[in-house]
């Protein structure tokens, strides 16, 4: 339904800062977003939520980033952001974005249904 490309990812002191972004495609006519999130995997790791921010303006962070990380979405550009400061050796991982589009009149599930390919993130001295 939605193409997702993340970009912005690389490698990065401890402490110091990204930028990611994700482009997303135009939500077909009579579809809605639910919601827009940023996960990360790191080798041997659970997949982790990161950041999440819905279609009423909620935004949640993972206790991990709290503080550190903010999500934000540019609508004109149809992009949305997840800027890290401070970073850590424990954020290194795949970071992606995700999205949940439904039809306008169902109900949202909170079940992600688009998937980026992920941009990588190593903090590192």
């Amino acid at each position: 339904q939605v193409h997702l490309v993340e970009s912005g990812g690389g490698s990065v002191q401890p402490g110091g800062s990204l930028r990611l972004s994700c482009a997303a495609s135009e939500v077909p006519d009579n579809y809605k977003t639910c919601y827009m999130a940023w996960y990360r995997k790191a080798p041997e790791k659970e997949r982790e939520r990161v950041a999440t921010l819905t279609n009423d303006g909620t935004i949640t962070y993972a206790d991990s980033v709290k503080g550190r990380f903010t999500i934000s979405q540019d609508n004109a550009k149809n992009t949305l952001h997840l800027q890290m400061n401070s970073l850590k050796p424990e954020d290194t991982a795949e970071y992606y974005c995700a999205t949940e589009v439904r039809f306008f009149s169902s109900r949202c599930r909170n079940e992600d249904n688009n998937w980026g390919q992920g941009t990588q993130v190593t903090v590192s001295s």
